[in-house]
């Protein structure tokens, strides 16, 4: 029974640490629901191929797989990469915590745009001291277990919404030009948002710990439960949103709900409310890895709360300076998360495993290595050459129109 609790607990922490930002951020879907799908798939089949070599090389921690496959100059470059995804990934759910209750406070009577409520920063900084400092600052993740569930059951309540909106709100707004083309020429960008959506490498041998007696076959149940779920979830969310806002959907899609929408206000404040409780998750890993590489040990309970103040101030004085969602999620997912899924795992089973790059379970892992070099380059040159327009708090031209009429809006 402990250990059927333990996958339990596992698969809400696993599926709350890839359902944050990235889902509401698939901006690109436009039919592209196969890359989804593939995108899925491959990082199901890394997350056990990661914990596989793991076990082949007696690592218990991401970190030390690469040193002991790539020694201290792969451990140098995992520890950058392991620290930035998640690091990045707490400035956009600053970001987005920012975005949407500040719209949820102006619904409340007496709160215009000009109250203090209604101020992106000072939303962000109480929502800090209030919620994701404290629950940062516990040192067991087995703890956020309820607090996972607690997210999961926002994000359902959140997807239904969309698709109620995507059902009213759609047939209003007109399709932008070629807004169902199979697949337009930055569809490389949708894939590192994918990819930004679907990590949860950087967790895994955290999470894997938290089992009773964990086997590689537990762990590929919880994976397998876990990644699936998501990319339920996942597409759900991209196609009621694309289908509703075509071409204009904003990397935060509540960006695209008008102000006054009230089930719209209701989304918000749930998803405001599930992005703080999976930012401590992300702060575990970005303090794991302090920890693993400056200091070589466990932290003391003073140091504890010195470096999780330390990384949830610099992540929040970052998230202050800068509101675009898009942007960030994008080049989270070429730069950090495209080598953490496709990459580095990949390259530490070839390294430890037996026989020719072209055999068996070899083959899946170099085609991977190769994905994900295409994928991360690419995406970085476009994401560098068209970053995504933001329109952060501009309300959008159809909330003004006469032909919506109130009984569709505010059903």
């Amino acid at each position: 029974r402990e250990s059927i609790s333990s996958m339990i607990t596992a698969s809400f922490n696993f599926i709350n640490s890839i359902i944050g930002s990235g889902i509401i951020g698939m901006l690109y879907f436009s039919c592209l629901f196969y890359s989804l799908c593939y995108v899925c798939l491959m990082a199901d089949y890394s997350i056990v191929l990661l914990i596989k070599g793991g076990n082949l090389s007696g690592s218990n921690s991401y970190q030390s797989l690469v040193q002991s496959t790539f020694g201290f100059p792969g451990y140098l470059i995992l520890s950058v990469l392991q620290f930035l995804y998640p690091f990045i990934a707490m400035i956009s759910y600053n970001i987005t915590t920012g975005d949407t209750l500040t719209k949820v406070f102006q619904r409340i009577p007496g709160v215009g745009p000009d109250h203090i409520l209604a101020e992106r920063h000072f939303v962000i900084l109480l929502s800090t001291f209030l919620f994701t400092l404290p629950l940062s600052l516990y040192r067991n993740i087995e703890k956020l277990g309820k607090v996972s569930f607690l997210s999961m059951v926002l994000t359902l309540t959140i997807l239904i919404i969309v698709m109620i909106r995507a059902a009213t709100l759609g047939p209003q707004i007109l399709p932008t030009e070629n807004a169902w083309t199979f697949a337009k020429w930055n569809a490389i960008q949708a894939v590192g948002v994918m990819s930004f959506a679907f990590i949860c490498h950087h967790n895994s041998f955290l999470i894997y710990g938290s089992l009773k007696e964990p086997t590689l076959a537990k762990w590929s149940r919880v994976t397998h439960i876990s990644v699936t779920s998501a990319l339920i979830i996942s597409a759900a969310f991209a196609v009621a949103g694309y289908t509703t806002f075509t071409g204009r959907t904003q990397g935060d899609i509540f960006e695209n709900y008008c102000r006054d929408d009230n089930l719209a206000t209701f989304g918000r404040f749930c998803f405001g409310l599930s992005i703080i409780t999976t930012f401590p998750l992300e702060c575990f890993v970005t303090r794991e890895v302090i920890s693993n590489l400056v200091c070589s040990r466990n932290l003391s309970n003073a140091e504890h709360v010195a470096v999780t103040m330390l990384i949830v101030a610099v992540c929040t004085s970052l998230s202050l300076a800068y509101d675009c969602l898009g942007v960030v999620l994008e080049l989270n997912g070429a730069l950090s998360a495209t080598p953490l899924i496709f990459i580095i795992p990949s390259g530490c089973f070839l390294r430890l495993s037996s026989g020719r790059w072209f055999q068996g379970e070899n083959l899946i892992a170099s085609i991977l290595i190769i994905i994900g070099f295409f994928v991360m380059i690419t995406g970085l040159i476009l994401t560098a050459l068209y970053p995504q327009d933001c329109s952060h708090g501009v309300e959008m031209f159809y909330s003004s129109m006469t032909n919506l009429t109130k009984n569709n809006l505010y059903v």
